[in-house]
């Protein structure tokens, strides 16, 4: 996988990872969510996640096969420790960003909505978007933030460029959801900044994981099953995150990294 050894300041004697071969990687890696999910549906005859079975074969099977993958290229690379712990502390206040989040998720979650599907749909459609958290957070702010740092980086161009590829891959979206992929790939950069600003206040790469999975759950629960309902007030709040969030970063930006005495 392009292995390098001259860098040695996060990874230690992990392999290295060049640029083409970190390309390789995600295509593969979305080759087997996009690929895997549009077999799943041409196999089941499933076209949407609104049943428990649908969520487990177009969703679980196709995300569980991409995050095996993910970890599997951390543990041949020996990024292990590295992608799971981050030694670029912030100032406190950018605690704010998590706490937001975890804010939007308790008040978004359509709480009767998914009661009406029934425990089994919740647990799968939970382990599911746990999936994508920890198979996106693994790829993105994992390897990418640490492929990108050990390519010399500043921690400022880290932010920039690992966000700006995590929006951009999702492009690929374009082949189920056509001309609306566009504007979510640039909502997504955004939260990609958000996501590492997570990982680098909590010291590494669960937290954002976990909220990541459950963001897009709430995001589900409050749109999609809710599609031919009522509108739920709730679905508000997470879409009020980004500009939220947005406002306070540009007013802090400055104010990031730790303070040099």
């Amino acid at each position: 996988m392009g292995a390098s050894h001259t860098q040695t300041s996060a990874v230690g004697t992990g392999r290295g990872l060049s640029y083409l071969m970190f390309a390789v990687v995600v295509i593969v890696y979305l080759a087997l969510i996009q690929g895997g999910g549009l077999l799943m549906k041409h196999l089941t005859g499933e076209d949407d996640f609104l049943s428990t079975r649908a969520v487990f074969y177009i969703m679980i099977i196709p995300l569980g096969a991409a995050l095996a993958f993910t970890y599997a290229v951390i543990g041949y690379l020996g990024w292990l420790r590295p992608v799971l712990h981050d030694d670029r502390p912030t100032q406190s206040w950018v605690r704010v960003v998590p706490i937001v989040f975890l804010i939007a998720i308790a008040g978004g979650i359509a709480y009767s909505a998914l009661s009406q599907k029934g425990w089994l749909y919740v647990v799968a459609l939970l382990i599911a978007t746990q999936f994508v958290g920890w198979g996106e957070e693994g790829m993105f702010r994992g390897i990418g933030v640490v492929m990108l740092r050990e390519h010399g980086l500043t921690e400022g161009r880290v932010a920039l460029w690992s966000s700006v590829i995590f929006g951009a891959v999702h492009l690929t979206n374009a082949i189920s959801h056509g001309a609306s992929a566009l504007p979510q790939a640039i909502m997504v950069s955004l939260a990609g900044y958000f996501f590492y600003l997570i990982r680098r206040v909590t010291r590494g790469n669960a937290a954002n994981s976990i909220i990541h999975g459950l963001f897009d759950f709430t995001l589900l629960s409050g749109t999609a099953i809710l599609a031919e309902q009522t509108f739920y007030a709730g679905t508000l709040l997470p879409i009020l995150v980004y500009p939220l969030l947005a406002i306070i970063l540009l007013i802090k930006r400055r104010h990031i990294e730790p303070a040099v005495s």
